[in-house]
């Protein structure tokens, strides 16, 4: 990129930043009676801490983030498949992404967009952000005035960060966490959020939690996002969130269920219907898909007990299973009728 084009990017983004709302943080009630932008009560402030991280195998993005704040998942994050994925927290500036991903796409680096940003921002100082790119580039921003403790640590393919921490080991543990993680990209930030809390985490508390990944494509589907999981509102957060992250992978389990047993695997399908099942018991789907095979591999009375759990999860399953053809052969059995009432 030129000189004449950096400086009218520059320009744009310092007049986008003008533009925005001031924050609550920069209100007064009367003169001299200024708001404390860390205040619970403050709706901008983000107490909070987050992990992004890149999967160089799959190209996949991800966040996780936790917080002593409703909803944190709705505005902390901002992500772009093929991309990159921006953290806005502490007094958080939700412009930081959209427009973060606008610099990147233009060819600035995550550090030259993040430097554009914060210098033309009259609120730097109370802002938390950090931006990873489709190459792993990175970029981070503590200002010095979010509440202590608050920092942030970026190494190979990830960035992790926080405000009104435990202690800077909060930050640690979700380093050390993922460093030493393997597999899926949205179980390893779960991981490190879990890791996190368990090392003090937001001094405040638990409140609100998410994770989301994108990748540059989605097989059938016409966006980027492959997870995108939040709490808004729990007292457990991380416990609810990775309850709804095994909810999904076990949906997930079963995308691939019908043509098994249209190739005849059933020895196949019966044990991915079985690992469905084992990770999310409260899935009623598992536990309807694992009584189809079960009844096309012969298993009558082990099909009805699957489907007597699946009713009792969903008594919905009332309606739909009499006119499930997966259970043709079932819809004149006694012990059917009774359990459809």
């Amino acid at each position: 990129m030129n000189e004449w084009a950096r400086v009218r990017a520059f320009g744009a983004v310092s007049l986008m930043l003008l533009l925005v709302p001031r924050p609550a943080d920069s209100q007064v009630t009367r003169p001299g009676d200024a708001i404390d932008p860390s205040s619970d009560y403050s709706d901008d402030y983000l107490a909070t801490f987050s992990i992004i991280a890149l999967d160089r195998a799959t190209g996949q993005l991800g966040m996780g983030v936790q917080s002593k704040a409703f909803g944190a998942g709705n505005r902390a994050m901002t992500a772009k498949g093929g991309v990159a994925i921006i953290a806005h927290q502490a007094s958080a500036n939700p412009m930081y992404g959209p427009m973060s991903i606008d610099l990147i796409e233009r060819g600035y680096s995550p550090e030259e967009a993040l430097d554009q940003l914060v210098r033309g921002d009259e609120g730097r100082d109370r802002r938390q952000n950090a931006i990873i790119d489709i190459d792993g580039r990175t970029a981070a921003w503590t200002g010095e005035g979010t509440n202590a403790w608050a920092g942030h640590r970026c190494g190979v393919d990830y960035c992790a960060q926080g405000n009104i921490l435990a202690g800077a080991q909060v930050v640690d543990a979700m380093v050390a966490s993922f460093e030493s993680s393997s597999g899926p990209l949205a179980e390893r930030l779960m991981d490190a959020l879990d890791a996190a809390q368990a090392a003090g985490g937001d001094a405040r508390g638990m409140q609100s939690g998410a994770i989301l990944v994108v990748a540059p494509r989605v097989r059938g589907a016409f966006h980027d996002r492959v997870v995108d999981i939040r709490v808004d509102d729990h007292r457990t957060p991380l416990m609810e969130l990775r309850r709804i992250l095994d909810l999904q992978r076990s949906g997930e389990m079963l995308r691939d269920l019908n043509a098994m047993i249209e190739a005849g695997d059933l020895d196949g399908a019966l044990g991915r219907a079985r690992a469905a099942v084992a990770k999310s018991p409260e899935n009623d789907n598992a536990h309807v898909a694992l009584a189809s095979v079960l009844l096309r591999s012969g298993d009558r009375d082990a099909a009805m007990i699957s489907l007597r759990t699946a009713v009792e999860l969903n008594p919905g399953r009332r309606t739909t299973l009499p006119r499930d053809r997966n259970f043709a052969e079932l819809h004149n059995d006694a012990d059917f009728l009774r359990l459809v009432g």
